[in-house]
């Protein structure tokens, strides 16, 4: 979809560049795939904040997106296209030929009235999914499992995507959009094409408003805290913090490897960030 531009009759119009969602379902999600939900405002189960300068924003419910895609061998067909407050990717409403209703991330070039399937070999179009033992080599793919029958947890963000560019003894090789080449097991899941809404990261909201409805806070500098509050704070003046960026409990900031997962280092072939 393309990008909408405004008139500048106000102040916060002139530099503001939305999602141009006319396209889109106007009316109110399934009531059925829906599930009610309060905002956190950052905070995890113990009441503390975990996640700084959250709260706030519109009320929103939550959409039931069927990430597995287990449902093998019944054709559905993309009743109508949606926005997802809870996500940056658009989501596809299907009815399945048994008369089950279920949501997915929608890729790019799905449209209403288009077929969609699951199972151990279909043919490769948008939205379909099969293991990745059954997909071609080179084939663009998003909504990947890590663990077999966990759900899709790579590659669901709009306009993301990966590429399936080997396999090997029972495992697939998958690079990802950050130049990471990994290995999963190759009776996983992935859904064919990328993710939707390709045009989010061009998007300008304009104002400050804008990120309080979408339940973002202003975030506060580091430098213009006192000492007691952040490892940057202090100084006569403005200074700039007379040390390398930390979080305000002194981790490093830029360029520190704070990955700890030993766990899984032995599925990752190359690091991201590392030559292509």
């Amino acid at each position: 979809m393309a990008l909408r531009q405004f008139n500048p009759v106000t102040a916060s119009l002139r530099g503001t560049v939305l999602i141009d969602r006319s396209e889109l379902w106007k009316g109110k999600p399934v009531k059925g795939l829906t599930e009610g939900q309060h905002s956190h405002g950052g905070r995890n189960n113990h009441g503390r904040i975990t996640s700084r300068f959250r709260g706030g924003g519109h009320k929103q419910s939550y959409r039931i997106i069927d990430f597995k895609r287990r449902k093998f061998d019944v054709q559905g067909v993309v009743e109508r296209l949606e926005y997802d407050p809870n996500r940056t990717a658009f989501i596809a409403l299907i009815k399945y030929q048994d008369g089950e209703l279920s949501y997915i991330i929608a890729p790019q070039r799905l449209k209403v009235g288009d077929p969609v399937i699951a199972g151990a070999k279909v043919d490769i179009k948008p939205g379909n999914a099969m293991p990745l033992a059954a997909i071609p080599v080179g084939t663009i793919i998003h909504n990947i499992e890590m663990k077999v029958g966990a759900g899709g947890k790579i590659a669901r963000s709009a306009g993301t995507f990966a590429q399936l560019v080997g396999k090997d003894s029972g495992y697939a090789q998958v690079k990802l959009m950050s130049g990471e080449l990994r290995v999963v097991r190759s009776e996983c899941i992935a859904s064919i094409g990328a993710v939707s809404n390709p045009d989010n990261m061009n998007q300008k909201l304009g104002k400050a408003g804008r990120m309080r409805w979408l339940g973002f806070k202003p975030h506060n500098r580091g430098v213009v805290m006192n000492p007691v509050d952040h490892p940057l704070g202090g100084g006569e003046g403005r200074s700039s913090g007379g040390r390398h960026p930390v979080s305000p409990w002194g981790q490093p900031a830029k360029g520190y490897k704070t990955r700890g997962n030993k766990r899984t280092d032995s599925l990752i072939i190359r690091r991201r960030n590392k030559g292509k």
